[in-house]
């Protein structure tokens, strides 16, 4: 049934009124934090002030809030600029961008690396990461033992460039030449290791500790007593992980993330470099990732381990080493590798993200950190981050750093975006605006391109290029276009970044399982879902979540002991909550389960999937925890509730268990946006006068109809962030009471519900109708390249919208650019408020002109815009501006071995393995030329606007 206007606001009416009427909507400001940001690589650190003055303007002009400097390896050729990272002259370039870039109102932040992990020349044997190895031995009593008690380091060097003996190699790396050009990655040198503990175990039960037997030789001066022995030495190795991809002055280990020392001792170094220079303009300091481990072996150890162990633990992980093996019985071979996974988090947490942390204000300066890939519980690592940051395609993985964020009251989250979301020259910026969209949806409201080349002005096309797929410089040729995307980004930020996150749902983060379960090293890597909790119901049940519309946060223990009630709801540091779920966790820890009970007695409604948890985690104080656990849970009185759930009243709140999440959460009293079950995707926002929705049509359907909204509203104000479009929209109230806002999305589309629990007055949104059949726009395009290389082809004219690729000529297969195409037709037929002009396909995006006046920038998905009345004449003049990528220009200097490809160590990996030639590194040169330009049926359907909806 159609609704006119006047009827929607009549239905609307039915709602109470308030006295006081609120503003009308419009667009928050952008700020410098609301833009989009950059990792800016400097390769080499090859840098001059002439060119870092030039590509900072071109980035603030098109629309970027800031970049972060992370510096790498350098381009061959260019060895004469190289500067080294943190040398005087490094830090002259280092202030004059801090100067240059507070002149253009862009925002800095730094890498606190020559690539990552942390590490560098400065870093010493003493604090570089450390990993354990062991031997075991038998011995019978009465007899001593023969062997001696040493391990020898095997060498080892693993190079991303120039491979090179070990034999050729001295001690430390750094002092070895041409360290750019082999681009080391790991280095073990043939040495002697020494014991850290030689532990005997007998038959009968006995432990003896026996280190100090031991003779500098290695010989065990004991004679093993009755029984039969099994002895344990374990070792301490240097992992040998380097600094990768590293620039001049950046090689060499990494540093051990376990020690305390280590890392005081590391950020020493940027203290003394630092001295007399004027740094305030540095916003914060970044960590990209841990990636300590994706080498040989794990770093797993750090010589304090046996000490920090025994204070956090309660026990002496020395009297456990065939536990920690996996050489026990099973239940406790889980229970020591909890513990030392356990200790092992709070190390990297505790001695290195809250000692960098905390140096990092005495530099007035706040820490970004990529904490996903640790071992360790990643939210308490992203809970002491002031920025935490994510990457990937993942909402799950996404929402780990958000979550962090919303629960601790961090304003921003942010996330390295569009990596890898094609290969090389292959991603348009509908791509790029799906990633960022992807982004937003997970919470994230601070988003980095990853990345942008720094590249001298004088460097031929296509300049200076990372290994990292999706090139976001000037030399790019969507660049003239790209202003649209992160004009889009920053609309969608200035709404998401203002209010407080408004999630329903704590999710437990089971990770006590997680320590549990064993693997082929020691170490647990947590890393989204995929990596630490795969094959958990956590995962099935956070993609549940996410399908079915419950807004939700993940929640760390260390974090859950902060949580207090309010009434029925759950106050965290930064939001309130309706329930907690814990997702099917076989074991808790005490104060944990103490924790969740006290928030049911004050109120809360704790809600177990699939049944109550069985065990504490952990071996220290064993048998008193089991039993006050047990005691704790004795306490609950349950009654069968449907489909075999069970209720358990518990003070002022409840206890639920079952298997079935949707009924669990709605007997809690959480109501789940229903927009889900139309195609839609959803983060919302609480404001000071209701709330905020970013929403997005990821179907390959449009949406025009009435959508439910779960939060009370008299008034929505309806903003498109692309075409910035804005009005207030046509509401009713559904039959449940709930408000219904009506939404047109085409697919790829997104829009942002502004609610308000007061009426808001304002223009009406203007929803589009067509009045009529599209008609396709004829005649003759003249079509003039206009920009672009390696040469611009003859001006031609078409009269048939086909790729300019299968036109006549060699140069239109090989550009990369943009051309103009123009056409004059006349007024349209029929009676309409506007029509809507559709361009079909378009590779890849599009100015858009009519009559010299300028109706858009289109980058897709769908390449339409509405033009009114008004602006036609009874004869018109079109002008499509498109640019195409830059595969088959790059694809044409692949083919004919055109170098440009001239970094050292990666240079270029392919994601795609169709992609990669003889040497497995990218290559485009069997690729057939891409289709290009506008390609069609281009269409005027006439339109009529207003809230006439159905």
């Amino acid at each position: 049934m159609k609704k006119s206007l006047a009827l929607s606001l009549l239905l609307a009416a039915t709602l109470p009124q308030p006295a006081a009427v609120a503003q009308a909507p419009k667009w928050p400001a952008i700020t410098q934090q609301a833009k989009p940001w950059t990792r800016w690589w400097w390769q080499g650190s090859a840098v001059n002030e002439q060119d870092l003055t030039r590509l900072l303007t071109e980035y603030q002009r098109a629309g970027l809030g800031g970049v972060e400097i992370t510096t790498i390896y350098g381009q061959k050729g260019a060895e004469p600029q190289f500067i080294n990272f943190l040398a005087p002259k490094w830090l002259d370039m280092l202030e004059h961008t801090l100067r240059e870039a507070g002149r253009l109102g862009l925002g800095v932040d730094m890498a606190q690396a020559s690539g990552w992990p942390f590490g560098g020349p400065w870093v010493t044997a003493a604090d570089a990461c450390k990993y354990a190895t062991f031997q075991s031995y038998r011995v019978k009593g009465g007899e001593q033992l023969r062997d001696a008690v040493t391990f020898i380091q095997k060498p080892l060097v693993r190079t991303v460039g120039q491979p090179i003996d070990s034999k050729q190699l001295v001690e430390p790396i750094t002092k070895n030449p041409d360290l750019q050009l082999h681009a080391f990655d790991q280095v073990r040198f043939e040495k002697s290791l020494p014991l850290q503990a030689l532990m005997a175990y007998s038959d009968k039960g006995e432990t003896l500790d026996l280190t100090s037997k031991v003779d500098s030789a290695g010989k065990l001066n004991w004679t093993a007593p009755a029984g039969n022995w099994q002895l344990y030495a374990l070792f301490e190795g240097w992992h040998g992980k380097q600094v990768e991809r590293a620039g001049p002055g950046g090689e060499g280990d990494v540093i051990d993330h376990f020690s305390k020392t280590a890392t005081q001792h590391y950020l020493q170094h940027f203290d003394e470099a630092f001295k007399g220079r004027n740094l305030k303009g540095i916003r914060a300091f970044f960590n990209d990732s841990y990636e300590v481990d994706d080498a040989q072996g794990e770093a797993n150890w750090t010589p304090l381990l046996f000490a920090e162990f025994q204070q956090r633990r309660g026990y002496d992980l020395r009297q456990h080493l065939p536990a920690l093996f996996d050489q026990a019985q099973t239940d406790e071979n889980q229970r020591v590798l909890t513990d030392y996974r356990e200790t092992i988090s709070e190390l990297l947490l505790e001695n290195y993200t809250q000692t960098w942390s905390t140096w990092a204000k005495t530099h007035g300066a706040l820490i970004r950190n990529q904490a996903h890939g640790s071992p360790a519980n990643i939210l308490d690592l992203y809970a002491v981050t002031d920025i935490p940051e994510t990457e990937g395609e993942d909402l799950l993985r996404i929402k780990f750093a958000s979550s962090a964020a919303h629960v601790t009251g961090k304003k921003l989250a942010s996330s390295e975006t569009a990596t890898w979301e094609n290969d090389h020259f292959l991603s348009s910026l509908s791509d790029v605006k799906k990633a960022m969209d992807r982004m937003l949806l997970g919470g994230i409201n601070h988003t980095f391109y990853h990345g942008t080349n720094y590249s001298p002005q004088a460097a031929p096309w296509p300049g200076w290029l990372f290994y990292a797929a999706v090139h976001f410089n000037p030399n790019n040729t969507f660049w003239q276009d790209f202003g649209q995307l992160n004009r889009y980004v920053a609309h969608c930020q200035s709404f998401m970044q203002a209010g407080k996150p408004a999630n329903d749902v704590l999710v437990y983060l089971p990770i006590y399982d997680a320590y549990a379960r064993p693997g082929k090293v020691l170490l647990q890597h947590f890393d989204g879902i995929e990596h630490g909790f795969k094959g958990m119901t956590v995962g099935t049940t956070g993609e549940e979540l996410l399908r079915r519309g419950y807004g939700f946060d993940f929640i760390s223990d260390k974090q859950l002991l902060q949580v207090a009630t309010a009434g029925n709801g759950l106050q965290t540091g930064g939001a309130t909550y309706q329930a907690i779920l814990v997702p099917d966790a076989r074991t808790l820890p005490l104060p944990t389960l103490d924790q969740l009970l006290k928030l049911a007695r004050n109120g809360a409604t704790v809600v177990f999937q699939k049944a109550l948890p069985d065990d504490v985690p952990g071996q220290g104080n064993l048998v008193a925890r089991r039993a006050a656990f047990k005691k704790q849970l004795a306490q609950l009185s349950f009654t069968a509730g449907s489909n075999g759930s069970r209720k358990a009243v518990f003070g002022k709140g409840a206890v639920l268990v079952g298997t079935d999440v949707n009924q669990l959460l709605t007997q809690a009293g959480v109501k789940r946006e229903t927009l889900t079950d139309s195609g839609l995707q959803f983060e919302r926002r609480r404001t000071a006068r209701g709330y905020t929705y970013f929403v997005a049509n990821w179907s390959e359907k449009p949406v025009n109809s009435w959508v439910a909204l779960q939060t009370a509203a008299k008034s929505v104000a309806l903003y498109n962030p692309m075409t910035e479009q804005l009005g207030m929209a046509a509401v009713r109230p559904s039959a449940k009471g709930r408000p219904e806002v009506y939404v047109q999305l085409a697919p790829g589309e997104s829009c942002v519900l502004e609610t308000s629990e007061t009426a808001v007055t304002g223009p009406a949104y203007a929803y589009q109708k067509p009045a009529g059949a599209a008609q396709p726009l004829t005649g003759t395009w003249d079509v003039e390249f206009t920009s672009g290389g390696p040469e611009l082809p003859a001006k031609t004219q078409v009269q048939n919208l086909t790729s300019w690729t299968s036109w006549n000529g060699e140069a239109v297969q090989k550009f990369a650019g943009t051309a103009t195409y123009t056409l004059a037709f006349p007024m349209p037929q029929g009676a309409a408020d506007g029509w809507l002009l559709n361009l079909g396909r378009v590779a890849e995006s599009a100015r858009v002109q009519l009559n010299g006046q300028p109706l858009g920038t289109l980058i897709g998905p769908t390449y339409q815009v509405f033009i009114p009345k008004s602006q036609l004449k009874a004869t018109n003049t079109l002008t499509v501006a498109v640019s195409n990528g830059m595969a088959n220009r790059i694809s044409d200097l692949d083919r004919r071995k055109v170098s440009y490809k001239n970094a050292y160590n990666i240079n270029m990996s392919s994601k795609l393995k169709e992609n990669r030639g003889a040497d497995g590194l990218f290559t485009a040169e069997k690729w057939q030329p891409r289709a290009s330009g506008l390609l069609g049926p281009v269409t005027l359907t006439p339109t009529t606007t207003g809230q006439q909806v159905q």
